[in-house]
């Protein structure tokens, strides 16, 4: 882009779509005077703005804390989901990573566990019963532990945290060409498995979470690497080789089983 514009000039292919049973299309829609230091929601935001104003119909997205935290965002921009930039949300997204007079195709996820809601908007609900189904620990409640009461190695902690930083976005199912849920699933048992607190549940973990994917019509791994390169917080693989390890120990010696 020229240094010093501070507007660009674009066209969004925009998909457009009522339902999930309804058959979708691209609009085209051109954008003028486009401020570079928007963000990309709220280029859209801009976009809906103007269509409000003509008497058309907004465009339906997803979009809550607008800070890279909650993972509600999310679109395929461009054929990559998140957009172009690496390591970041849609909403972290800004305009001056495009050229004045690109052509900008959005979408939404496409995988057949996320039904289309409307628009931009799909179904991630999937994600939340993979989760009910086995992604926490049973604890008694009350006052919060000392924290020095367990020890939990430096590394060990780093690797676990590292695993949490995922945000349930869907990022790594989008990209995926088979829609594997596997980064996901596989940094959410990660992040429990690595702890003394996760241990005592690890295997039931594994399997019903392992279980649940499966049941909901995601696709398996086939080392494309795509979901490690488009997660917003670059989660690694090594977490799914974790798993694997997690569910074939457990199928093999759990009472689970």
């Amino acid at each position: 882009m020229t240094q010093g514009k501070h507007t660009i000039n674009l066209t969004l292919k925009v998909w457009r779509q009522n339902g999930p049973g309804d058959k979708g299309r691209f609009d085209t829609i051109p954008v003028r005077d486009v401020e570079t230091h928007m963000s990309f929601l709220e280029m859209l935001d801009w976009v809906n703005e103007t269509l409000t104003m003509e008497g058309k119909e907004p465009i339906a997205f997803d979009n809550d804390c607008r800070e890279g935290i909650c993972g509600m965002c999310g679109c395929v921009v461009d054929g990559v989901p998140h957009g172009p930039a690496k390591a970041m949300t849609l909403c972290q997204l800004h305009m001056r990573k495009f050229d004045d007079g690109d052509v900008i195709a959005i979408e939404p996820w496409r995988a057949r566990a996320f039904k289309v809601v409307k628009d931009l908007i799909v179904d991630r609900s999937a994600l939340d019963r993979i989760i009910q189904a086995g992604g926490y620990i049973s604890i008694n409640a009350g006052n919060a532990p000392e924290a020095n009461a367990v020890p939990i190695p430096m590394g060990m902690a780093e690797k676990a945290m590292d695993a949490a930083a995922c945000i349930g976005c869907g990022a790594c199912v989008a990209g995926c060409p088979n829609a594997s849920a596997m980064l996901f699933v596989s940094a959410k048992i990660s992040q429990l498995a690595l702890l003394p607190q996760g241990r005592p549940e690890a295997a039931q973990r594994a399997l019903k979470m392992v279980a649940t994917m499966d049941a909901e019509g995601f696709g398996n791994c086939s080392n494309h690497r795509v979901c490690e390169a488009v997660c917003p917080k670059s989660i690694s693989i090594v977490n799914i080789a974790r798993m694997n390890r997690e569910y074939i120990k457990a199928g093999l010696v759990s009472e689970v089983a």
